[in-house]
């Protein structure tokens, strides 16, 4: 394990974990034994050592035929069906990866419903070669639906029906929805979202190893780190096992009356898996009135404006430092003889040796502020080590809600928002709401 964490900075007193051990203890073996609410959804648990090897072999085959085939691959999906995949192909290739990596260029749509985004993807594919891979396990979600039906048409227009066939990959359910139906009848390759697990726990299925693998990923080598992780994270010691005490933290937090973590990295590459981070943690753990509010931070750059907040504003929040040890390349400042910047105390370190600086002098500050910090931290931004933190977020989630007394594993309030849109926009069988929504919206015009 490559994982470690840290609480030196969290303020609180052994007595305290003590005192939270118990219920830990008993959210974990809830957890191992599958006996909680939701436990149907736990497939990701022992993911790493039961998966689908056959299908492992496709997805590997499928990624270097789109590979061959295109220059751009069009992943459509929303929540679950891309986080994970962005984040990790970030996580190890920084976010110009599409410009810098060789091999096939990643982009993400179905994500949101904005003309402008859609027609910028369009522009930066110009006229070279794309394969597209949906996933949906319905393939009537109104977002990537949408987008869907128009890089369809669009492939059609360049390769005809047959060619678009042979660059269309959906990800779906194994034996109902509209997608399925549609991919048999056409004759799209089709890999399966397993129905025991839920789209915030799918990366480590086909939903993100495609698209991983088509971006340049060892998928291998993050199963391997996953595994890992899943191994370690059975150790039923609580002082041993950091996804457990992580969880203790958590709730720590939250008896001590903070409502928002703030989830802070100080390097690029980890904004998306922030993203990532956010959809984990709201939709597992936000019901009932209950859970922390989960926001990320991208330092140093944004301690030049939130970073007022966190040290001086209300006593609300606790961070969590997601720290690389190592980076990939080593860039050195360079002496100059004015030195009008004053910088020359600064020549010859490292950026990485400047930004632990920065880590380490944001901590104490905010720690003096009576800001509560976590550290973890990772050796380096590897695919090994994607499939290691990924892990340790997903059981650590799993126990803390349990701890929460909430189902960790569903999101009854994502749906409201499209029952009033669906009814806004004249969907068959909600008629009976767009007069109401609509008398409601014109008193605010």
């Amino acid at each position: 394990m490559t994982i470690k964490l840290n609480y030196q900075n969290a303020g609180l007193r052994e007595q305290e974990l003590e005192k939270v051990r118990p219920l830990a203890e008993t959210a974990f073996r809830i957890v191992t034994e599958r006996t909680g609410a939701g436990h149907e959804m736990l497939g990701w648990m022992d993911l790493p050592d039961t998966y689908d090897r056959e299908e492992f072999a496709r997805i590997q085959a499928a990624a270097k035929r789109i590979q061959a085939q295109s220059q751009v691959l069009v992943v459509i999906g929303i929540g679950g069906s891309y986080l994970g995949a962005r984040a990790g192909l970030e996580f190890v290739g920084g976010p110009l990866a599409n410009q810098t990596r060789d091999g096939v260029e990643v982009y993400f749509v179905g994500t949101n419903l904005s003309a402008d985004y859609f027609s910028s993807i369009v522009k930066v594919i110009g006229d070279r070669d794309f394969s597209v891979n949906v996933i949906s396990k319905s393939g009537t979600t109104t977002e990537p639906a949408v987008a869907f039906r128009m890089f369809k048409a669009m492939l059609e227009k360049k390769y005809g029906k047959a060619g678009a066939k042979d660059r269309i990959y959906a990800t779906t359910d194994a034996k109902k929805g509209a997608l399925r139906g549609l991919a048999v009848e056409e004759g799209y390759e089709t890999f399966v979202v397993p129905d025991n697990i839920g789209g915030r726990f799918s990366c480590f299925s086909a939903v993100g190893l495609l698209p991983m693998a088509a971006g340049g990923m060892d998928i291998e080598q993050v199963m391997a780190g996953c595994a890992a992780a899943y191994h370690a994270y059975e150790n039923p010691d609580f002082y041993e096992n950091d996804a457990m005490l992580y969880a203790a933290l958590r709730f720590l937090m939250q008896m001590r009356g903070k409502k928002v973590e703030i989830l802070a990295s100080y390097d690029p590459a980890l904004i998306q898996f922030g993203e990532w981070f956010k959809q984990l943690m709201a939709e597992s753990e936000g019901k009932d009135g209950k859970g922390l509010f989960p926001v990320t931070a991208s330092f140093t750059t944004d301690l030049h404006s939130i970073g007022q907040y966190i040290q001086d504003g209300a006593r609300i929040l606790f961070e969590t430092v997601l720290w690389a040890e190592k980076e990939h390349s080593t860039v050195l400042v360079p002496h100059d003889k004015a030195n009008v910047d004053g910088l020359n105390f600064a020549a010859g370190m490292s950026l990485q040796e400047i930004n632990k600086k920065a880590m380490q002098g944001t901590l104490l500050a905010h720690v003096d502020g009576g800001v509560p910090n976590l550290i973890v931290s990772m050796e380096e931004l590897t695919d090994y080590t994607f499939g290691e933190i990924v892990y340790f977020f997903w059981k650590s989630l799993a126990i803390s809600g349990y701890m929460n007394g909430v189902n960790p594993f569903d999101q009854p309030g994502v749906e409201a928002y499209k029952k009033n849109m669906f009814a806004l926009l004249g969907k068959p069988g909600y008629e009976d709401m767009k007069s109401t929504l609509e008398a409601r919206l014109s008193k605010l015009e």
